[in-house]
């Protein structure tokens, strides 16, 4: 069991026990352990069955919650949370997950109106019954209902990381079993989709049918859904993520591949196609609908070259273009992870990075990086230790000298800025010329109406320190829909600037989104794609944010850190983007 997954069931249980008024110090106490694990750097169950470690050496980790990590490890769960599912129904921590409750408030709702599942909330809501409980009100009911609705548009739904985590598992265990020849995913992960509702893995090999057998017997698989000859189904993990294998023959694979990718709108048109030209395509092969003769199937790129198309990379394949720019042998260069050479949003002990710089440039040299920039956080953000004025230009001077000093690779001093609520920034324009990059985020005031947020916007892209716009719509992915702001103006805006926008590779908020990506270069805007990491293995989520930037039709040409040191240095120097290379189609 992962870290995060141990953290989620002591957090839960806590959130339980509020719900019950029980003591705050136990509650407290799960929450500490919670936090502790979901960022400790080991895993906690290795730890925890090593009879040579101890888990209670770890600050934050008594004797009670080590029995309790012991339990988990042991059954995948434990009995204070059993005890307190059996109190509260499992729909319980459904309301939860609604934005604008929390367990105290839930509390009441049970106390009052025996509310116990969403729709039970939500027809409170309808009846004007929530607002006559204490502390709520009008506003807050119906701050509920958007967040009931919310809830239901992502139910069902998992991050793309947690779905390549899954698959990865997975793939990793059918290909050690003798006799198989090939494994992967399809559907919605291949394509690189920012959250998936179930996951496709198609196996080929004599011993196949082996991998459906251990997909149903596989410890953690909850619910075996269905069970054929060719396929198996069933609910994996305590997420219950529906998993589907598919056992195929060698001839077939490539077909399936396209077929189980998708999208469905793309499959039309390709299939659509295909008849047009006297042809059935399936997830079987393509055949001649006359005699039923197979004239392609065993690879993708013979299904598309013998209906007339070049290969389409998966990320594409939403019918929104692809397909008529194959034919025309216009599809770009999409840009790939090998390309990029730098990282431009990380964070540091400085504020609430939990590594030092130098653990950080370690890491990202590790990764093969030529080039970092450190940007911590501004005062503003009190609660994160955010530099002041006199802190950030003691900082660039700090990374001048230890570039001089000697680093694993080259160091630029950076600020992740604030933009206030007027749209000024943070940290004064004198403290913000020392820094060789300032990247300028919201992280408030996220409900203004949508003319005063791109005023705001428009208001930042006016400082002359301003290089990147990070994370621009503030969404993080089935949790806070983005904010309103007219997203065309303050993307023109920024082309007409120099000012570049961020690609932030956290899998909670792979922001800009795929389709703005694509609208804003068509508006001339240039990107920067990074993690905005807070530890040592954040840096690894890049190829997240490279899959979004390939779902959004970019080349390597239209991202400032796929340059060279040098190439990077001038733009940085130039104060403008222009020195990017042309991006070409």
């Amino acid at each position: 069991m992962e870290n995060k997954e141990i953290a989620r069931l002591l957090s839960e249980t806590a959130d339980l026990m509020e719900i019950a008024a029980e003591d705050g110090f136990r509650i407290r106490s799960y929450r500490n352990a919670a936090a502790v694990i979901a960022s400790y750097p080991e895993r906690i169950a290795d730890i925890v069955c090593n009879p040579e470690r101890r888990v209670t050496e770890i600050s934050g980790i008594g004797k009670g919650i080590a029995a309790v990590l012991d339990e988990i490890c042991r059954r995948g769960t434990f009995e204070r949370r059993d005890e307190m599912l059996a109190k509260y129904p499992a729909s319980a921590l459904e309301l939860l997950k609604i934005q604008g409750l929390g367990p105290k408030s839930i509390a009441l709702l049970y106390e009052h109106h025996g509310v116990k599942t969403v729709d039970d909330l939500e027809r409170i809501c309808r009846e004007h019954k929530l607002r006559d409980l204490p502390r709520m009100g009008a506003k807050l009911e119906e701050k509920v209902l958007r967040g009931i609705e919310a809830y239901r548009k992502s139910a069902g739904r998992f991050l793309l990381s947690f779905g390549r985590r899954t698959a990865d598992e997975l793939i990793a265990e059918f290909s050690a079993i003798p006799g198989i020849e090939k494994v992967e995913a399809a559907g919605s992960l291949r394509r690189g989709r920012e959250t998936i509702g179930d996951l496709d893995i198609l196996v080929t090999g004599p011993a196949a049918a082996e991998a459906l057998t251990r997909i149903v017997n596989h410890p953690k698989t909850q619910e075996v859904l269905g069970q054929g000859v060719n396929k198996a189904s069933v609910s994996f993990g305590l997420e219950r993520l529906q998993v589907d294998v598919r056992a195929l023959p060698h001839e077939s694979f490539g077909a399936a591949m396209q077929y189980f990718t998708g999208s469905k709108e793309h499959n039309v048109v390709l299939r659509t196609n295909a008849i047009k030209q006297g042809l059935t395509l399936n997830e079987y092969g393509l055949f001649a609908i006359e005699g039923n003769q197979r004239v392609a199937g065993e690879s993708e790129e013979g299904v598309y070259n013998r209906l007339g198309y070049a290969w389409i990379p998966p990320e594409l394949r939403e019918n929104s273009g692809e397909l008529e720019a194959a034919l025309a042998g216009t599809l770009p260069k999409l840009v790939e992870l090998s390309e990029i050479r730098g990282d431009l949003h990380m964070h540091t002990t400085e504020t609430d990075g939990k590594a030092t710089l130098r653990e950080m440039a370690d890491a990202a040299a590790a990764l093969g990086y030529e080039y970092i920039a450190i940007t911590d956080h501004s005062k503003a953000l009190a609660m994160a230790n955010g530099l002041n004025e006199e802190r950030v230009v003691a900082f660039a001077r700090q990374v001048r000298e230890l570039n001089r000093a000697g680093l694993p690779l080259r160091v630029f001093s950076g600020l992740e800025c604030d933009i206030m609520r007027d749209g000024s920034m943070d940290i004064a324009e004198d403290a913000l010329a020392e820094l060789d990059l300032v990247i300028g985020s919201v992280h408030s005031y996220f409900n203004l109406e949508p003319a005063e947020m791109t005023d705001r916007f428009l208001h930042a892209l006016e400082s002359p320190s301003l290089r990147i716009l990070g994370h621009p719509t503030g969404r993080l992915l089935l949790q806070r829909d983005s904010y309103p702001f007219d997203f065309d103006r303050v993307a023109a805006q920024a082309a007409a600037r120099g000012v570049l926008l961020e690609i932030n590779a956290s899998p909670e908020r792979l922001d800009l989104p795929s389709s703005l990506v694509r609208a804003a270069r068509q508006k001339g805007c240039r990107f920067t794609i990074s993690t905005d990491a807070h530890r040592t293995s954040h840096l690894n989520n890049m190829r997240f944010g490279v899959t979004t930037a390939r779902r959004g039709w970019l080349q390597s040409s239209d991202i400032l850190n796929t340059l060279l040191l040098a190439e990077f240095e001038a733009v940085l120097r130039s104060r403008s983007a222009s020195l990017l290379p042309s991006t070409g189609n």
